[in-house]
C-alpha cells in the first residue's frame, strides 16, 4: 500500500459543511483521505507526519473559473497596461498613464529588435487616458518600417501601425466593416475590433491566428503565476487546440513538476458547428487528469470598455454606438443543439446584456429539443444581467461566472462613461445570482486582470472601484460566500465539483497554503493575504521556488 502522508496546519479551511475546519489532512496516492485531527486519521494506518505547514492555513486548491494560459506568452512581449503588474518571475511592472508613456516604452523595446522582428505589446487600455484613442500614426512614431501590434487589455481590440495595415492589404480607403474604423482621410484609423478583423492583420504583428494557444514556454510560465496565487485548477477558456498545442499541453501538464490542472475549452471560430462537436468530442476521449479537453467556448459579443459589447437599449451611456455581435444566432443554436446532443458543455462569454438575452433565447429551444438535466452551460462575464435574466439562467439550468474584478479595474469608467451610474450599481450581480439560485463563480479573465482568485473574492466582497468608492453595495456579498465562489462554486461550472473544490474523503490533495487565515483578517485585507503556495495531486510546490 503506498505511504499516507498527514499534514498538520494552524488550521484548515474545508468548504466542507459537514467538517468546516481542521487540523490535520491525510493524503494518499495525491488524494485525499480524510480531514480531521491527528488522532481521528491515524486511524487509516501507517502514517508520516509532515509539519511543515503547522503555521500556515490550508484551504481547497483555488480554482479559476476564466482565465487564459496565453499570458505566460504575452509577457515575451511589452507590457502597456494602465495598472502596476507583476510578471511570472516577480518583477513588477510600472503602469503607464499616457500615451507618450506607451510610446517611450515600445520604443524602448524596438531598440531590442532586429530585423523587421515586428514590435508587440499588450494591456493597452486608453478609456482611462481620456479614451483617446490610439491610432497608426501614433504607432508610426515608433516605427514607420517595423509592423507593430498593440493588444488591449480586453483582448478585443489590436492597434496596429501604417506597417502592418499595408503588408495586410488594408491600408486603402473605403474599407466597410465595422471592425475597422476609419479616420477622416477614409483610410483605417489601425484600431482593428473583434476577431474577424484582428485575425488578418494578426500574423503580421506577432499575434497570429494560434495566439490563444499558449506555446510550451507560455504553458510553464503562467503555471508560476499559478502557484503565486494558489491556484491548483485553471481554465484555459478560448484555446484553438490546434492539434501541435493539444500534444503539448499533454506532454507538459503529464510532468511530474507540472504544478497545475489545465482546463483548455475549445474556441467556437473556425470550424462549423457539426464539426466543431465532433473535434471535441475527440479531444475529450484524450484529457487526462492535468489536461481535462472536451468543453466548447462560444463568444457572443466584445467588451464594454472596449464599447464592443451588445447592449440593450438605450446603450451606451456616452452615446457610443452599439457593439459587435461575434456569433450569428443561427450559429449559436446550432452549437448548442449539437453539444446538448453529444453530451459537451459550452461557456459562452456575453459582457452585455444584450448577448445574454441572446443566449438565453438560443438555449431555450435547443433545451427542448435535447434536455439535459445537468448540463451547466454557463455564461462567462454577464456583467450587465438583471434579475430577470437570472430568473431565466435558474429555470434553464444555467450557471454564472460573473467578473468580480472589474468594479475595481473599470468600475469607476463604467459609471461615468460606459453604461452610466444605474447599471454600474448592479453589474457583476453575486448577490442577486446567488438569491436567484444561480449557481455562481467569479473570475480574472487573466490576462485581462491579473490572476488571483483572493483578489477575485475581494472586489466581490467589497466592490471597491479604482479611486475607492463602493459601487453597488446591494451586491456586495459575505467572505464566506466569495471563497466558496473561487473553490466550489468554480469547481462545479467545470463539472469537477467531486474532485476538486473543497478538502474531504476522496478528492484530489489540491490545497492553497496561506500565511493567514482569510475568515478571520478583515474583509478590505482579504486580497492581502500572503501565498505560500500550493499542494496540487499531493505534491508541494512553494512560491519561492518556482
Amino acid at each position: 500500500m503506498a505511504g499516507t502522508t498527514i499534514y498538520s496546519a494552524k488550521t484548515i479551511l474545508t468548504m466542507n459543511p459537514a467538517r468546516p475546519r481542521a487540523t490535520h489532512v491525510a493524503v494518499r496516492e495525491g488524494r485525499i483521505l480524510g480531514a480531521g485531527t491527528l488522532e481521528e486519521l491515524a486511524g487509516w494506518g501507517d502514517y508520516t507526519l509532515d509539519e511543515r505547514f503547522a503555521d500556515k492555513v490550508l484551504m481547497p486548491g483555488l480554482v479559476e473559473g476564466h482565465a487564459h494560459t496565453s499570458e505566460g506568452s504575452l509577457w515575451r512581449y511589452t507590457y502597456l497596461g494602465w495598472f502596476d503588474r507583476m510578471d511570472p518571475a516577480g518583477k513588477t511592472w510600472d503602469g503607464l498613464k499616457t500615451i507618450d508613456a506607451v510610446l517611450e516604452r515600445l520604443r524602448e523595446a524596438e531598440g531590442q529588435l532586429s530585423g523587421d522582428t515586428p514590435l508587440c505589446g499588450w494591456g493597452l487600455d486608453p478609456i482611462y487616458m481620456d479614451n483617446q484613442r490610439v491610432n497608426r500614426q501614433h504607432l508610426d512614431q515608433v516605427s514607420a518600417t517595423r509592423p507593430i501590434g498593440v493588444m488591449h487589455a480586453s483582448g478585443h481590440i489590436l492597434n496596429v501601425n501604417t506597417k502592418a495595415l499595408e503588408l495586410a492589404g488594408l491600408m486603402k480607403p473605403g474599407v466597410n466593416h465595422p471592425g475597422i474604423p476609419l479616420g477622416p482621410d477614409g483610410y483605417p484609423t489601425g484600431e482593428l475590433k473583434g476577431p474577424d478583423v484582428m485575425t488578418p492583420v494578426g500574423p503580421h504583428v506577432g499575434f497570429d491566428r494560434s495566439l490563444m494557444d499558449c506555446d510550451e514556454m507560455g504553458l510553464r510560465d503562467f503555471a508560476k503565476l499559478c502557484v503565486r496565487t494558489g491556484v491548483t485548477t485553471v481554465t484555459d477558456l478560448a484555446s484553438r487546440l490546434e492539434p501541435e498545442t493539444v500534444e503539448m499541453m499533454l506532454r507538459v501538464t503529464g510532468e511530474e513538476t507540472y504544478p497545475a490542472r489545465v482546463v483548455p475549452l475549445r474556441f467556437f471560430l473556425g470550424l462549423p458547428p457539426k464539426e466543431l462537436v465532433a473535434e471535441v468530442v475527440r479531444l475529450k476521449a484524450l484529457a487526462t487528469d492535468r489536461c481535462r479537453l472536451g468543453r466548447i467556448k462560444v463568444v457572443a459579443d466584445g467588451s464594454i470598455q472596449g464599447f464592443s459589447a451588445r447592449l440593450k437599449w438605450p446603450g451606451y451611456y456616452n452615446g457610443a454606438p452599439n457593439g459587435l455581435w461575434y456569433v450569428a444566432p443561427e450559429q449559436m443554436a446550432e452549437i448548442y443543439e449539437r453539444a446538448l446532443e453529444a453530451g459537451v458543455q459550452v461557456h459562452t462569454h456575453t459582457n452585455g446584456d444584450q448577448a445574454t438575452e441572446l443566449a438565453l433565447d438560443m438555449l431555450a429551444p435547443a433545451l427542448m429539443k435535447h434536455p439535459s438535466r445537468d448540463h451547466r452551460f454557463t455564461l462567462q462575464h454577464c456583467q450587465l444581467a438583471d434579475a430577470a435574466q437570472f430568473r431565466r439562467m435558474k429555470a434553464l439550468g444555467m450557471c454564472v461566472n460573473l467578473f468580480a474584478n472589474h468594479h475595481y479595474y473599470w468600475g469607476d469608467e463604467h459609471y461615468r462613461l460606459t453604461v452610466g451610474p444605474e447599471r454600474a450599481t448592479r453589474m457583476n450581480a453575486c448577490r442577486t445570482a446567488l438569491e436567484q439560485g444561480v449557481p455562481m463563480t467569479i473570475h480574472s479573465d487573466a490576462p485581462v486582470t491579473p490572476l488571483g482568485p483572493l483578489f477575485t473574492a475581494w472586489a466581490a466582497v467589497n466592490r471597491i472601484t479604482a479611486s475607492g468608492r463602493v459601487q453597488g453595495e446591494h451586491e456586495r456579498i459575505g467572505v464566506d460566500d466569495a471563497l466558496w465562489a473561487v473553490t466550489m462554486g468554480a469547481a462545479y461550472t467545470l463539472h469537477l465539483d467531486g474532485e476538486v473544490g473543497s478538502i474531504e474523503t476522496g478528492k484530489r490533495a489540491d490545497f492553497a497554503v496561506l500565511e493567514q487565515d482569510p475568515t478571520t483578517v478583515e474583509p478590505m485585507a482579504l486580497k492581502d493575504v500572503p501565498v505560500w503556495g500550493t499542494v496540487q495531486g499531493g505534491r508541494v510546490f512553494a512560491a519561492s521556488a518556482i
